[in-house]
Formats: structure tokens, sequence, C-alpha cells
């Protein structure tokens, strides 16, 4: 059993653009446990500032534009990839971390994008709906922790309230007068909630 047992197994999640190389979305994640001044340690992020990143994440695109495999051992780290549409989706973890674990999650990852955005996954639609975006990596990865990987749970949690729901929100009156009325209404309820106790 390895001493540095931790739940902490992503280093970063990155999407990139392979047309002009641009950052869409990177997350780079520290344990809040890990040791001070050590880069070899599971839980460092390795690229403290943005020039490492930008740097890291340059040279990664070069050795995965041409690749033919998912899974590549760059940096000294594990890094698992798929290429959807114009964009490159990475999980990075640690050099011994677990492959099939981190490929699990950027299936999980293209999957819940597909679902999302209806098999729409380039460049322009992930800026369009960076919401949803950041939500559903928010949703598989927390501080570095893989908390999902079921796509249809993440895009469940993550996804816009279904449209018959919103039909009653169109009923109600949000103009000056209605706001008054709203506001008189509370201010009774309240009043008479007081006179109860």
């Amino acid at each position: 059993m390895p001493a540095n047992m931790s739940l902490f197994s992503v280093n970063a999640i990155l999407i990139l653009s392979t047309d002009d190389r641009s950052r869409i979305l990177t997350k780079y994640y520290s344990a809040p446990h890990a040791p001070p001044g050590s880069t070899n340690q599971p839980g460092v992020n390795p690229y403290p500032t943005v020039k490492e990143q930008k740097a890291f994440e340059k040279g990664l695109l070069e050795k995965t534009n041409k690749q033919t495999s998912d899974v590549i051992l760059y940096d000294g780290r594990v890094v698992v990839f798929k290429m959807e549409g114009d964009v490159m989706l990475y999980v990075v973890g640690g050099g011994d971390e677990n492959e099939i674990m981190l490929f699990g999650v950027v299936l999980a990852l293209r999957d819940a994008l597909a679902i999302l955005l209806k098999n729409s996954t380039d460049k322009r639609t992930l800026i369009e709906n960076y919401d949803l975006l950041s939500l559903a990596v928010d949703e598989i990865i927390d501080d570095g922790i893989i908390l999902e990987t079921d796509p249809v749970i993440i895009s469940s949690r993550v996804s816009k309230p279904p449209t018959q729901d919103i039909s009653s929100v169109k009923n109600i009156d949000l103009s000056e007068q209605g706001l008054l009325n709203a506001w008189e209404f509370g201010k009774l309820k309240l009043a008479e909630r007081m006179r109860q106790l």
C-alpha cells in the first residue's frame, strides 16, 4: 500500500483549441494537504505560474496534435486526451496515477458536453455555453478529486431547467406596480405573523 494515499488524482483539466492554440478552459489543481516546497509529490501543482502553464500547454498540444493514442506520458505526468471537433480535452494526473480512471474522466467530460451541447462540441459552441462547460467540469472534479463520471448525471445537474417550468415564470408581473404589490403583500403577511406572536 503506497504511503501517499489520497483522493487527489487530477492535476489539471485543459480544454484547448487546436486551430489557434488558445485556452478555452484550464484548471490546475493543488491538494490542500500537499507538503510545501516539493514538486514531485502527487498533490503539488508543478505549474504555479501562468507562464509555466502556457509553456506546458503549448508543448502538450505539439506532442498530441498528431497522436493516434489517447494516453501519453508528458513531463513526468500521465495525460489522457480526446479530440472533439477543433478542441482537445485533456486530463492531467501524476506520473503514477491510474490511466483508466483518468480516461474515464475525459470520456465523462466528452459525453456530458455532447449531451449538453447536442453533439456540437466545437470552440464556438463551448465559448457560447461557457457556463455549462465550467459547471460540468466542476461537477466532475472538485479540487483535483474525481466526484462523478456518469455523463447523464453530470448533464442533469448542469442542464438548464425544462421549458415547461419556465411557463409559470411568465405569469409573474415584474413591472414597477407588480413589485410594489408584492412588497405590500409581504408587509401584510409579516404584520400578521408578528401579531400572532
